[in-house]
């Protein structure tokens, strides 16, 4: 009897273990985030290494240690939070906005932000600086979908559509004020939220063509609006080189980023084998790192690149699809309008078919805070996926 009661016991944990459902784990996105980080690393090295020569004495890996480590550190951290129940960042969402605001007035307007190339855009001692506009990314992206959640089928009145304005615009034009091409991506993240968490779709419509109106006459609209000191004549500069790079001296990063490309051919003329990153190239590490690919692994290369760009962007939407509630969904998608669309505005900059706004390509170009953060939203990503329960 008490074998066959024990039995039994045994029988019934055993039916309710095969019961509870298994949760989910995206490591096919895992694999594309290391993958992009390790390859990322390897060009870093490539376009770097003869700037690191003579700037750092000799020291040809510089830019790939600072980098690998500061990559490592954001792993590790990423695979943290990606254990961790996403519903608590609900709560951080106040203090991410408090706190993006008082380090973005303090980069701004106090002696506390280091400037460099005419920009004040860092924070911190030298061997610790970071940018707080990659926090502010992190910050809206959590503030939206916590908005979205709450309002509910409210988010498509007036009521949500002032709240999203508030949350976002106030920090998006307090970044443009140092760093254009990070405001963009804010308003672009706000826009895509918004988009996905509202069921009337024409007044984004609306947008999207207004936006496409500006793209087409950017040279008539910019000189204008830098007539009446709305626009900084530097940043009329870079929209007329756009349209004619040869007609400025300033207009050679673009030639030479299109020389690179050009002569990299289908294949390319092997890894470590660029010409343009002799100094032709300035910052080849950074803004311009697809030129350097393009030129050494030629289009196959560059094709490759973006196929594996478009294989992350298909698993944030499946993760999205299959989130267990609207919040998960929503931070997922914000994370990817941010890598979408970076990705494609990096692309189009380096590639001459928007004027030079300084964007990374995401998790392949120098910078430290760039990577680490990312990490921290592919943590958030992955911890929505880990919360999807598999029935079977």
């Amino acid at each position: 009897m008490q074998r066959a009661e024990a039995g039994r016991r045994t029988d019934g944990a055993a039916r309710k273990k095969q019961k509870r459902p298994q949760r989910f784990y995206d490591y096919s996105l895992l694999f594309a985030i290391v993958f992009l980080t390790i390859f990322g690393l390897i060009m870093i090295y490539s376009a770097s290494s003869y700037k690191a020569q003579i700037t750092y004495k000799g020291d040809a890996a510089h830019f790939l240690v600072r980098q690998g480590v500061i990559a490592g550190a954001g792993f590790v951290a990423m695979i943290v939070i990606s254990k961790m129940d996403y519903h608590w960042y609900a709560k951080l969402a106040p203090a991410g906005i408090f706190l993006s605001w008082i380090l973005m007035i303090l980069v701004t307007f106090t002696p506390l932000g280091h400037e460099s190339n005419g920009k004040k855009r860092w924070l911190g001692p030298e061997s610790l600086r970071f940018q707080p506009t990659e926090l502010v990314k992190v910050a809206v992206i959590v503030a939206l979908a916590a908005m979205i959640v709450k309002l509910g089928r409210r988010t498509d009145r007036f009521a949500g559509k002032f709240w999203a304005i508030m949350i976002v615009m106030p920090l998006a034009l307090l970044v443009v004020l140092n760093n254009l091409s990070s405001g963009i991506i804010i308003v672009g993240i706000g826009f895509v939220m918004m988009f996905v968490g509202s069921k009337e779709k024409w007044p984004y419509a609306l947008c999207m063509g207004a936006a496409g109106i500006v793209y087409a006459f950017a040279g008539p609209i910019c000189k204008f609006l830098t007539d009446f000191k709305i626009m900084q004549p530097y940043q009329l500069e870079r929209v007329l080189i756009w349209q004619d790079p040869e007609a400025y001296p300033k207009g050679f990063q673009v030639l030479q980023g299109l020389y690179a490309i050009g002569s990299g051919g289908l294949f390319g003329k092997g890894l470590g084998q660029s010409i343009q990153k002799m100094g032709f190239v300035p910052e080849a590490q950074n803004d311009m790192i697809f030129s350097i690919i393009c030129e050494e692994l030629g289009l196959f290369g560059a094709v490759s690149v973006i196929f594996i760009f478009v294989f992350i962007i298909y698993r944030f939407m499946v993760i999205a699809s299959n989130a267990p509630d609207l919040f998960g969904a929503m931070i997922v998608v914000g994370v990817m309008g941010h890598i979408a669309i970076q990705v494609i505005l990096n692309i189009a900059v380096v590639t001459n078919s928007m004027p030079n706004t300084g964007i990374t390509l995401p998790f392949i170009s120098y910078g430290g805070t760039s990577i680490l953060f990312l990490m921290v939203e592919m943590g958030m990503v992955l911890s929505v996926s880990n919360q999807i329960k598999l029935e079977k």
